[in-house]
């Protein structure tokens, strides 16, 4: 029996709010003081990636809807690949500006399947 498409959505809209949680009152410059907010919001995205991941290979035709698949996808891969080259101000950028259009878009979809 096939993964359940949802799992996949709903891994990825709780990697969202807790990479949010993380960071919420918190400034640039605090993330960058501190390894541990750093690791734990890395991870989500991490998780985030490779939930979608998944899904594109579960339920192409509804991966297709989420902005920016491939993109959220090739993130991923350079935090966990290129760990050593991971940029802290882009990596805070996509968290204050396109985390929470994503964990939308995905809460949108799942709710509706």
């Amino acid at each position: 029996m096939p993964p359940d498409p949802r799992k996949y959505l709903w891994d990825a809209a709780n990697a969202a709010e807790l990479g949010r949680s993380f960071a919420y009152g918190q400034t640039f410059a605090d993330y960058q003081a501190n390894a541990m907010l750093r690791a734990a919001v890395e991870r989500q995205f991490e998780i985030i990636g490779e939930a979608l991941n998944q899904l594109s290979k579960a339920a192409p035709e509804l991966a297709a809807t989420i902005p920016d698949l491939p993109r959220i996808v090739a993130f991923r891969n350079i935090l966990v690949h290129g760990y050593a080259t991971v940029d802290d101000a882009l990596v805070w950028q996509v968290l204050q500006e396109k985390l929470p259009e994503l964990e939308q878009a995905v809460r949108k979809l799942l709710s509706e399947s």
